[in-house]
């Protein structure tokens, strides 16, 4: 991103109180997106939401759906978004500066759990596109390292012997689409491909290390060129099927030995941890998509409530609108 836009982008940190925490996604990454009707989606990290968001109230309350204000101020804020929703609260449709905002709030140790973690699958899904830290107090981008390494080893789970590139960032990005209630009437059907090819370069930025790393293991071999993008074939045994079973996040291998089973070693320092059994990898595969699509159903569900309660009903009307009539085009 351009210095100059991205100085832009983080000017809006100076009209609301500090954050640990800020990330830009979404269209306006895109190189080529000149268009300044678009909204701009922030992620904003903060160590006491209820704190913050009693703060904000004084200084940007039309930020804010006027319910929530009157009924219960920060405190009902932030129950809304920890009680029904999947810890993040989120104000759309903000102006500033001749442009829309929507801006998510989240505690700093629910992000982080979920990025290591992936106990709600929700902005660790997030994180895994390409996004633009604007502020990082807390070394967030390295934290993420580990959540993108989680990502790829899915895709490759999920994926056959032989992909593309492009399929493979497919896949990394469809991981937290499997299973969004939204996507069967609320979302572009072609928002996959729109978002992998309309930001293809940062895909590569984000993960051609962890690539190169699996390629020097033999895990991937890249051959002939095509269109600017390599042909990959990955080695599809037990025992590199076991190795990216084991980069998953805790959470979900912890579901998986539920349904696969589990062994019980000790490892180098004298620890006992459990290991999923694989015996299969279309097995391993298709426990792997069954739990993801279970976590995204959930978490998307109540996060679409707790997000149609938090815009209040014009904003929420109008927020709904807009993203049926993207799902209304790319369908016809």
């Amino acid at each position: 991103m351009e210095n100059d836009k991205k100085a832009e982008l983080a000017s809006f940190l100076k009209v609301i109180p500090p954050v640990e925490f800020c990330c830009v996604y979404g269209s306006s990454l895109h190189p080529n997106n000149k268009d300044k009707s678009a909204m701009v989606d922030y992620v904003l990290g903060v160590s006491d939401p209820q704190q913050w968001h009693s703060e904000n109230l004084k200084m940007n309350a039309d930020h804010y759906a006027l319910w929530l204000r009157l009924l219960g101020g920060a405190k009902l804020i932030t129950q809304v978004a920890d009680e029904i929703g999947v810890g993040v609260h989120f104000n759309p449709f903000v102006t500033w500066n001749d442009r829309l905002l929507k801006y998510g709030v989240v505690r700093m140790d629910d992000l982080v759990s979920d990025i290591l973690n992936w106990k709600r699958f929700y902005l660790s899904g997030r994180l895994q596109k390409p996004v633009q830290i604007l502020a990082d107090n807390l070394d967030i981008g390295n934290a993420n390292s580990v959540n993108l390494r989680s990502a790829l080893s899915a895709a490759l789970l999920l994926l056959p012997s032989k992909f593309t590139q492009e399929d493979l960032f497919a896949k990394v990005c469809s991981l937290s689409y499997m299973g969004d209630l939204r996507m069967l009437f609320a979302e572009d059907k072609n928002k996959v491909k729109k978002i992998v090819q309309g930001q293809f370069d940062l895909f590569k930025s984000m993960y051609n290390p962890l690539i190169q790393e699996y390629e020097a293991k033999e895990f991937l071999r890249f051959s002939s060129y095509g269109n600017h993008q390599a042909n990959v074939s990955q080695d599809c045994g037990l025992s590199v099927t076991f190795s990216l079973v084991s980069s998953l996040p805790p959470t979900i291998k912890s579901e998986m030995e539920m349904k696969l089973g589990e062994n019980k070693t000790v490892n180098e320092s004298g620890r006992v941890v459990s290991e999923v059994i694989v015996r299969s990898r279309d097995k391993a595969a298709k426990c792997l998509q069954n739990v993801l699509r279970r976590k995204v159903m959930i978490s998307s569900a109540r996060q679409a409530v707790s997000g149609l309660l938090a815009a209040g009903g014009v904003n929420a009307t109008r927020y709904l609108g807009k993203k049926m009539e993207k799902a209304w085009k790319s369908w016809r």
